[in-house]
């Protein structure tokens, strides 16, 4: 994917002050992005959340997840240590 592409996906995200305290939403609507990336990290499928939001589209799934690599790309995750 270009980022380009990434951009076109990202635009998709929105925030409004008003929803969710500004939380980053799906096209203006009241759907988190947060939301979303729980419900697959928790093993839904992406054809469940179609299924459960009849607006949400297939690039709006693909935007959360352009979104959420931006957000952590310059994170630095530490694996636990575990003492043997």
């Amino acid at each position: 994917m270009t980022y380009l592409q990434e951009q076109q996906l990202l635009e998709r995200i929105t925030i409004n002050p008003d929803i969710f305290g500004g939380k980053p939403i799906i096209r203006g609507r009241r759907l988190a992005v947060e939301h979303i990336l729980g419900m697959l990290a928790a093993g839904d499928s992406v054809e469940t959340l179609l299924e459960g939001y009849p607006w949400l589209e297939q690039e709006d799934i693909q935007a959360c997840l352009v979104y959420a690599h931006r957000l952590i790309g310059h994170e630095r995750v530490e694996p636990l240590l575990i003492e043997a």
